[in-house]
């Protein structure tokens, strides 16, 4: 499992830049740039909801991935040993960003 550090905070899973989730989605099929990829897992935190109540913050988390041209990529899963989600200020998922994706092209 890849050590993830997710800086979404807007996302209900982050928890103090840990996912709390237990396993995210990378989303990107097609994707030739980190650019084009997302974390698909993003939920928008609600004004009204301070802090996530989803789970327990985890360092690692499964990551299935979409992102067929990832150097990373094994079958649909993430082989990185470490892992970064960005988007500080996402509010959408296409907002995100695997920013360890390399494409194998």
């Amino acid at each position: 499992m890849p050590s993830l550090v997710c800086s979404v905070q807007n996302c209900v899973y982050n928890n103090a830049m840990y996912c709390s989730k237990g396993d995210i989605q990378v989303g990107g099929e097609e994707a030739r740039k980190c650019q084009e990829t997302c974390c698909e897992s993003f939920q928008e935190r609600k004004a009204d909801s301070a802090k996530s109540s989803m789970g327990t913050p985890s360092q690692e988390t499964c990551v299935d991935c979409k992102a067929c041209h990832c150097t990373y990529n094994d079958h649909c899963k993430c082989t990185a040993g470490k892992i970064d989600i960005a988007g500080a200020a996402a509010s959408t998922r296409g907002e995100t960003e695997c920013a360890t994706f390399q494409c194998k092209c």
